[in-house]
């Protein structure tokens, strides 16, 4: 690694810190870049801030970068909250990319994962919607009719999708990119996008499960496809949700999404996701919507998230979780897997980890006997710092989740 003298944090007087990790891999997640030269720069004078290699993981040591203060995201009337910072990649065989704008609040970790092709578009991180102009979203009932008899809906019940389509604008404008990735990277991108990770993590975790139920609501009614167009959902705030291709995350957000990707918010004898709509709060305010603004005064009160979602959506509103979730070999069983378990979850996750393995020679191979032990949880413990997870060695629902997508991303690869 390379240090460099950073003028901006010494000056940082009267603000706070934030953390960054990068991660870059080759074509997919399933294929680390290893070597690849990463260089953090200032935005305004191009001046480089860090430069290093990554590892066989694709990964470089975490970066420490100058914040705002961190009360500048508890209000909306605020300075700005995060700071800006750019990032290069380059690899021998491949496109430099360049990612602008990478963002960064007090007391997080940012995560920007790179994705090397052949040929590679630059990506400008637009500002977040709290800060950002964006138009508000135009009204829509939260129970959708079903076409009938004739109905589109693949599944008589909510599933949660392997993949998910953006289209990048309005739904009429043909002149933009459609989009191809992960439900849960799609959920993590929205919320990034939408809400501040600085937030208290029931805030966050409220409008996660709305965010979601959003999503799946789209999903579950086929609401686009059945008017003939090609995509799941757009990113057009008036419409949909808010996305940015290629945008960076936070840690902070990461990890909420992982716990409750497959839960959505429903009604008493309703199958169909409620199409949870929101807002900021502040700009727009509407009766029997999530306020994004007043979501974080309830969360800094002590509300849990399902009492702030209550607050808006009504005190009989459900969560229930989706029966499956399509492209993973194994549901999760039902128990965190640890030390002592034993049986064929756990020769599932043995597995998967020695192919993930291949790919990532940091963890470990383990025998594949059905009984957790001590090289199991060790090669799980390297897998969840590799991929930015709490580090337990335990397997709960997050990780089982995790590993499943990257076993399936090495496979596809294979």
């Amino acid at each position: 690694m390379v240090y460099r003298y950073n003028p901006y944090i010494q000056k940082n007087i009267r603000g706070d810190f934030g953390k960054l990790m990068t991660s870059v891999f080759i074509n997919s997640i399933g294929k680390p870049a290893s070597d690849a030269v990463v260089r953090v720069y200032d935005p305004t004078s191009s001046i480089i801030i860090e430069e290093t290699k990554t590892d066989s993981s694709g990964q470089i040591p975490l970066i420490t970068l100058p914040a705002p203060p961190i009360d500048y995201s508890m209000a909306p009337d605020r300075p700005r909250p995060f700071n800006q910072f750019n990032i290069s990649v380059s690899l021998t065989g491949y496109i430099e990319a360049n990612i602008y704008n990478v963002q960064i609040y007090p007391e997080t970790t940012a995560i920007q994962e790179v994705i090397l092709k052949p040929t590679y578009d630059s990506i400008d991180i637009p500002y977040p919607t709290l800060w950002g102009d964006f138009p508000p979203k135009i009204p829509e009932s939260e129970v959708k009719k079903l076409p009938f008899p004739s109905n589109l809906v693949v599944l008589p019940k909510p599933v949660v999708p392997s993949i998910i389509i953006v289209h990048d604008g309005a739904p009429s404008d043909n002149t933009v990119a459609n989009y191809t990735l992960g439900f849960k990277d799609y959920i993590k991108n929205v919320a990034c996008s939408e809400i501040y990770a600085t937030w208290p993590r029931e805030t966050i975790k409220a409008n996660v499960l709305a965010m979601t139920s959003f999503a799946l609501n789209r999903v579950y009614t086929e609401w686009y496809r059945s008017k003939g167009y090609d995509f799941t959902i757009t990113s057009s705030t008036a419409y949909d949700q808010a996305f940015s291709y290629g945008r960076n995350i936070f840690k902070e957000v990461s990890d909420v999404v992982d716990e409750v990707f497959t839960t959505y918010v429903t009604r008493p004898g309703l199958d169909q996701p409620l199409f949870t709509q929101y807002s900021d709060g502040v700009e727009v305010v509407r009766e029997g919507w999530l306020s994004q603004w007043g979501s974080k005064s309830l969360g800094d009160n002590g509300f849990s998230s399902l009492q702030i979602l209550k607050n808006y959506y009504g005190s009989d509103i459900i969560l229930r979780q989706a029966e499956k979730v399509e492209g993973i070999p194994m549901s999760f069983p039902g128990e965190t897997l640890k030390i002592g378990s034993r049986g064929e979850s756990v020769r599932v996750i043995q597995d998967q980890l020695n192919a993930i393995s291949n790919n990532f020679p940091a963890i470990q191979k383990v025998i594949v006997d059905g009984i957790y032990g001590d090289a199991t949880a060790n090669a799980v413990k390297k897998f969840q710092e590799i991929f930015g997870m709490p580090i337990t060695g335990e397997v709960n629902f997050a990780t089982w989740y995790r590993i499943s997508s990257v076993y399936t991303a090495v496979r596809n690869l294979a």
